[in-house]
């Protein structure tokens, strides 16, 4: 897929530079041989309207001067007089066949091709002057621009090859890393639905044997549990997928997020106390910004949710809400436990990402930071972590209205 959408970038992009050489060359070239007609014509029409003072050989002037002879004919194609240094005018077959030619064409301009001459008639009462210049050198030059044209053309399209090649790994990197992501993403999906799915099978089959009441009880209870796992990994998928495609479940409105923030801590207060861990906060009244609630609440606890599975035994966790600078707000939620390596740091938002140490398989999935991160992100803030001197901080700044 990747490789086709490379292929069509590059297929497309020479196509539009192709389309723009031509136009381009094809306005040189035509412009070029409009310049040298013109010139052409201009110098003739000057000698046919002065027919005595033709060109002396040798002679020099400010205006083009191309090979070109005249001829003065009467009234019933006779040759009267003959004018110009550039050619022998002593082949009077030649020169009648000239005279014929341009008597009895319709066009007072044009081409005779089997001698390379262009011919302007000038008519008159008593006599017709006729001139003739030599295209040769004119044509020559066209062909010599056409041959350039064409060199240049065949070197910028392939250095346009190779620039197209490189900018479609560019171009394309995102799309490929999307699509890495994906392929991951129902990788990991598929990996996390099959350990429940397993269990659950496996439980079945020993229930279909004969049990005892109380072991009945333990395999149905695993059943639950299993289910339990299944259904929440399923909500966080869809919460995902609502997220990707841009669903607001909630309309955003003002609100004070120091009473959410306070709000969201009351149910984890006995979590930490049972665990031995202490848990303090400092937050800075009225707070408001403009989202969702219950978002923004949700977000608070995967973040405590978060501190109370990696705190150190005996450890302690805290949580500060205050203002920065003017219209941000800061969201802290830290804890005392292992450090988190730097490349974690980096990963850790990503979706089924759990570091070796920090992040191991306690029941999460590894889909809450990265819920939390597009909560946020829905909300025009930003979320990062850091880990320093013993202490694991995740950092959510938030406009204030």
């Amino acid at each position: 897929m990747i490789r086709k959408l490379r292929f069509k970038f590059v297929l497309i992009n020479m196509s539009i530079v192709t389309a723009m050489l031509c136009v381009i060359f094809g306005l040189v070239f035509h412009f070029t041989r409009a310049s040298l007609e013109a010139d052409s014509i201009s110098m003739m029409q000057e000698i046919a309207a002065n027919p005595f003072r033709l060109g002396i050989p040798g002679e020099q002037g400010a205006e083009v001067r191309l090979p070109y002879f005249s001829l003065q004919v009467g009234p019933r194609g006779e040759l009267l007089a003959t004018g110009g240094g550039y050619y022998d005018l002593s082949d009077s077959q030649l020169l009648d066949d000239l005279i014929r030619e341009v008597v009895s064409s319709p066009r007072r301009l044009g081409v005779i091709e089997q001698y390379n001459l262009r011919y302007y008639r000038s008519d008159s009462p008593l006599n017709r002057c006729l001139v003739f210049a030599d295209i040769s050198s004119e044509r020559a030059t066209l062909n010599s621009l056409v041959k350039s044209c064409l060199a240049i053309g065949a070197l910028s399209f392939l250095c346009f090859l190779g620039i197209s090649v490189a900018l479609s790994r560019w171009a394309v990197r995102p799309v490929e890393q999307v699509w890495q992501q994906q392929r991951q993403f129902v990788a990991d999906a598929s990996h996390e639905l099959k350990t429940p799915l397993t269990v659950i099978s496996t439980t079945a089959e020993l229930l279909r044997g004969p049990q005892e009441d109380r072991d009945r009880e333990r395999l149905l209870g695993g059943i639950l549990t299993m289910t339990r796992q299944m259904s929440r990994l399923v909500e966080q998928l869809l919460e995902l997928a609502r997220a990707d495609n841009g669903e607001a479940r909630e309309a955003f409105a003002e609100l004070d997020l120091s009473k959410a923030v306070s709000g969201a801590l009351l149910p984890f207060e006995p979590v930490f106390f049972e665990k031995g861990l202490a848990l303090s906060s400092h937050i800075e009244e009225g707070i408001r910004v403009r989202g969702a609630e219950a978002q923004l609440r949700q977000v608070v606890e995967i973040l405590l949710d978060n501190a109370q599975k990696y705190c150190r035994p005996g450890g302690s966790a805290w949580v500060t809400l205050e203002r920065q600078r003017k219209g941000r707000c800061l969201l802290t939620v830290a804890d005392q436990g292992e450090a988190i390596p730097p490349e974690d740091l980096q990963n850790i938002f990503k979706r089924f990402y759990r570091g070796d140490k920090a992040r191991s398989r306690d029941g999460s999935f590894g889909l809450g930071l990265a819920i939390a991160e597009t909560i946020v992100t829905r909300h025009r803030g930003r979320i990062w972590a850091e880990s320093r001197d013993g202490v694991n901080s995740f950092r959510v700044e938030l406009p204030c209205p």
